[in-house]
């Protein structure tokens, strides 16, 4: 017996050993590295299982290889005309392109996501704006409806949404649906049976089974996007649920969202995005034809918005959402205003906002006082010292949950998406963003941050500083752990 349990520690001993040396060949983060080396070893077997469930990064593994090939093959098809369609915008170009060049060169180059003009923009703020505009947008569809959300509830609005999507089919649109399957797990059962027997083609990004649970829970199709006959475009921050929409006698607290809809060319990149998503769930191809990608001359398009979706995920070579974030905060001279719901930056963003910071622009960083996870809450608050020192201006959201996911750079672009700022977000879920290079969308966006401000407390930083020792421990504790939330 006693010989026994020296066997078991040693082959213990050298299951954690490898199992580190894992960690440092395969995890690119160096805080990323530390964080599970220490969780590794500190937290006997239960860190190993973590690690080998979670924390092993499929970028690089098989689990991917079918999407990365299908993805070529699309974007081969598509690679001559969003090049041609973007240097014809270049030679057009607005006084502001130019300004921005290094940003959207480095988005062309890294996701063939090129600029597109000849969109109309419609900021839409807090779910109860949001679903009257894109239930019009569905009940216009005449040729294809493609829908992807993060979470679909079965209530109210859920079950509006169905309803169309159902009614839709049997006229003869054709109908695909796109859901997470960890996210959206009303739509299990019933709701999905419901949709497939009227027509609608609907499968989950990735179904969690068993085995394959832990890890496919990890890497989230967090997108939300609706694509309308390939000229109409919904994305942002809001979900399909009852709570996303601030009714007057409400049950719920107050849900602080926002989307952009989007008419134009600027659909061609999120159809691309949507198509990529659907070839590697789906039991059926997409391929870009007319009917998906209209040509330019059947737009009729009012307003001449120039925008540029980035698109990134387990998936991407590199994590570009994070990269463009970085990029255009280096790029602003003046002002930045960034809201968030989970702010756990990492250290390139921390350095980029400081660096900013100092160099006299101006930030100003929203974030929710109440949130759904506390633990997340304690490793944000561990990042507010380092750039309250340099500057930057931290408010706290009073009036209920802001979940938006926005920036505003020096009042000129806007970003508006489904990326958090975070670890998560930038290197582990599917996400995307849409950049509006436009000071008219940019002006409206920032009004709107103005305005949340004014029902947020700002932090004080000599109070900060001075918070109990226990609390800064806590905060510093929880950080260890925060490349892995």
């Amino acid at each position: 017996m006693v010989i026994s349990w020296w066997i078991l520690q040693i082959l213990y001993a050298l299951l954690v050993i490898l199992v580190c040396l894992r960690i440092i060949y395969d995890t690119q983060s160096f805080s990323k590295t530390l964080a599970y080396l220490l969780f590794v070893v500190m937290v006997p077997v239960v860190g190993v299982i973590f690690y080998l469930s979670f924390g092993i990064n499929y970028r690089k593994r098989k689990m991917y290889t079918k999407k990365l090939v299908k993805d070529e093959e699309l974007s081969k098809q598509l690679r001559k005309q969003v090049l041609a369609y973007s240097q014809t915008t270049y030679m057009g170009a607005k006084a502001i392109l130019k300004d921005y060049k290094k940003l959207i060169n480095m988005i062309t180059s890294d996701s063939l996501s090129s600029i597109s003009a000849n969109n109309e923009v419609k900021l839409l703020f807090n779910g109860e704006k949001m679903f009257p505009e894109a239930i019009k947008a569905l009940k216009r569809a005449k040729h294809h409806i493609h829908i992807q959300f993060y979470i679909f509830e079965n209530d109210v609005i859920g079950n509006q949404i169905v309803d169309i999507l159902i009614e839709k089919a049997r006229e003869g649109v054709k109908v695909r649906f796109i859901y997470d399957d960890f996210g959206s797990k009303a739509v299990r059962g019933k709701m999905h049976k419901r949709l497939a027997a009227a027509g609608v083609k609907v499968f989950p990004f990735h179904r969690v089974i068993f085995i394959y649970f832990a890890n496919r829970l990890n890497y989230r199709n967090h997108r939300k996007i609706i694509i309308i006959d390939g000229q109409e475009a919904f994305v942002g921050g809001i979900n399909v649920s009852d709570k996303y929409i601030n009714y007057p006698d409400a049950p719920h607290m107050y849900w602080r969202d926002t989307h952009i809809q989007i008419k134009g060319h600027a659909v061609f990149f999120l159809q691309h995005t949507f198509m990529c998503d659907w070839n590697f769930c789906a039991q059926d191809n997409l391929v870009p034809t007319d009917d998906y990608f209209p040509p330019p001359e059947s737009f009729e398009i009012k307003d001449n918005k120039i925008v540029q979706i980035v698109a990134s995920g387990p998936d991407s070579p590199v994590p570009t959402i994070l990269y463009s974030l970085l990029q255009a905060i280096n790029l602003a001279k003046e002002e930045v205003l960034i809201t968030t719901p989970y702010f756990i930056p990492g250290e390139s963003m921390i350095e980029a906002l400081v660096v900013a910071a100092l160099g006299g622009v101006k930030i100003k960083l929203l974030v929710p006082g109440v949130s759904d996870s506390n633990i997340v809450n304690a490793a944000s608050r561990s990042y507010y010292a380092e750039i309250l020192r340099a500057g930057v201006e931290i408010y706290v959201y009073q009036k209920g949950f802001v979940h938006a996911k926005t920036m505003v750079v020096d009042g000129r672009i806007a970003i508006v998406g489904t990326a958090n700022m975070d670890y998560r977000s930038f290197d582990l879920n599917f996400e995307v963003n849409a950049i509006v290079y436009d000071e008219e969308t940019a002006a409206e966006l920032s009004a709107a941050f103005y305005q949340d401000i004014q029902e947020a407390d700002q932090i004080n930083p000599e109070q900060w500083f001075n918070r109990s020792k226990r609390s800064k421990l806590i905060e510093k504790t929880v950080r260890l752990v925060s490349p892995l939330l």
